[in-house]
Parts: structure tokens; sequence; C-alpha cells
């Protein structure tokens, strides 16, 4: 597994893999790279919907080993030049290489990074047919179809994090394993709609909007009113921040359940930075829809040295939380476009 690749392509995630045991770093790092590809393919603007469409289902035939290695890879070679940066390159070309290693894996696992990853593509394609045209600002129609987007692309990795550990971390839990894919759902759930709330105001300009078309009519706001009135639709980005803080309140309850340290320190860091991110984006108010707002890299450090210290201290990690949930504002971590 290329470490340099993972590393480039992930901020927070290569942080908290380097805490797992040997066992599950492998698995969950080539369902990482392999989750960023499809992604990347997703995300390529230069080239139509209709064919990224395409390119990730053949994508998503080569993960579950129906499509050949080669003609996937080909294909892929395709998206490589059109990637500005340098390490989305790296990651195309490392296709090939990760699809051996998925055939090289172990059964159960193979067969859980297929499964997770046929989840996340089929969220992927999901979101290419309801934005397919991006001079249209278009809004998803119900709360249920948020749920089921951000379940999708991250709530199924909350379920495959816990089967893998259950498989592979020797009296991983206090609870029991039903209990802890409900709370881990719940977790990447969340993480996921952090990341909505967090890139409101760039998706809305490349015309998406994960927000209910319901809940903006109910205040007579359309999806292309919000970023000229942000103050209007506040309440409503509000109601969502509310709904990401008790997400992170199940990662926290998943956390405490897990009995190894080094699994509850990766686990929990996540939920560590989310805490941060949301109290962020609630400082910022409307501001945060025309400005990039992410928390500095001194602070997620910090709490890592505070996590590796206490080797994973249940009591540190609730007080790291707590205090990042209710951090005020520091404009110097807040990064102005």
């Amino acid at each position: 597994m290329d470490t340099e690749i993972l590393r480039a392509v992930s901020r927070s995630f290569y942080l908290s893999i380097r805490f797992l045991p040997t066992q599950l770093r492998e698995p969950i790092a080539l369902a990482y790279l392999l989750a960023r590809t499809t992604d990347t393919v997703a995300d390529t603007a230069q080239i139509s919907g209709s064919v990224r469409m395409e390119t990730l289902k053949l994508l998503s035939n080569g993960v579950q080993g129906t499509a050949s290695r080669d003609v996937v890879s080909e294909l892929i070679a395709s998206f490589v030049s059109l990637q500005e940066n340098a390490s989305e390159r790296e990651l195309l070309e490392s296709l090939p290489d990760c699809l051996s290693c998925l055939e090289g894996m172990e059964h159960a696992d193979r067969n859980d990074i297929r499964l997770v990853l046929e989840k996340i593509t089929s969220g992927q394609m999901l979101d290419l047919e309801r934005f397919g045209n991006p001079q249209e600002i278009r809004a998803l129609s119900t709360a249920a179809d948020l749920d089921e987007y951000t379940y999708l692309v991250a709530g199924c990795v909350g379920e495959f994090w816990t089967r893998l550990c259950f498989r592979h971390v020797r009296q991983f839990s206090s609870r029991t394993e039903d209990e802890m894919l409900a709370l881990g759902k719940r977790y990447g759930m969340a993480l996921q709609l952090i990341n909505v709330l967090r890139d409101a105001g760039s998706d809305l300009r490349a015309g998406r909007c994960y927000f209910p078309e319901h809940e903006l009519s109910a205040v007579h706001l359309t999806p292309l009113q919000i970023l000229s009135e942000p103050e209007r639709f506040q309440p409503i980005y509000r109601t969502w921040l509310e709904n990401a803080k008790a997400g992170l309140m199940s990662g926290m309850e998943y956390s405490r359940a897990i009995k190894n340290r080094r699994v509850r320190a990766a686990t929990v860091l996540p939920a560590l930075i989310g805490a941060r991110t949301l109290a962020l984006l609630n400082a910022s108010g409307p501001a945060a829809l025309h400005r990039t707002v992410k928390v500095a890299r001194s602070e997620v450090r910090a709490m890592i040295l505070r996590l590796g210290i206490s080797l994973a201290s249940r009591k540190v990690a609730e007080a790291i939380f707590k205090r990042a949930a209710e951090a005020k504002e520091n404009r110097e971590k807040i990064l102005a476009r």
C-alpha cells in the first residue's frame, strides 16, 4: 500500500489511520484509496456527466471483479491528465495496484471492501443524476434524500469499519455488533453532513444544493437565493448543524465502547475535528457560505498529541470534544477565500 499517496490525498483520515493496528490499516486504507478514486472520477468536471457515469459503472464493476482490470485502468487513464492536482493524478495512476491489492485480500475483507465501494459508488452516481446540469442550481427534494446521500457515501463506511473491527480486533467493544453498527452508521452520516455544511457555498456555486427543497419552500427561499440572502437561510442551516452535532454524539458513544486504545484513538479523532469544525461554522454565521472554514493543522496536532499522551483515555477524549464544541471563533483559524 502506497502510504505517500494516502497521505497526499487525505488530510484527517491519514492522521487517524496511523493509529490503527496493521491488520486494520491495510483493508481500510485500500477501501479509502478506491473510494477517493471513484470520487475523483465523479468530480472531473471537464468530462460530461454521462461519460463520468459510465466510467463509474465500469470502475464499480472492476472493484466487484466483474470487469477486466486492464480495461478499467485504460479507461481511467483518460482522466489522469485532466487532474490539476498532482496527488490526484498519482491516485488514478495507482488504480491497477489497488485493484491488484484487492484481489490479494483475504476473502472476508475483500467482500466487505466490495460491499462498501458498491454503496459509495451508487451514491456518487446518484449525485451525478441529481446535479447533472451545473448551470442550474437544484435542491434535494426531502430530508430523506439527504439522509440517503450521507448514508451511501459515509454512513456505510461506519458499518464497514465496525465489521472489520469486530473481525480483526480481539474484544473490540463492550457493546454488541448490532449496536455498534447502528452507532457507526449515524457517526459516518454525521461526518458527511459536516462536509455538506462546510462546503455549502462552493456546492451552491457548482449547482448543487443538498438542503431539502421543502424546507426552503417553507421560508419562501429558492436555492438560487441562498447565497444572496444567507441570513434567511440561517434557520435551516442551523437546524442541520444541530443534526450533525447529534450524530457526532453517536460517534463519541461509539468510541467510548471501544476497548482497544489505538482503535479508539483512530475512531474518535474525526469526531474531535468535526466538533471543532461545527463550532467554527456556527461562529461564522452567514459568512460561512462565502469563505473556507477548516480546523487549523496546529489544533489537529494538539488533539493527536493529547490523545497519544493519554493513551486515548476516554476522559481526555471527552474533554477535547467538549472544548472543541464550545470553542469560540478564532479568525486566524478561518481561512478567507
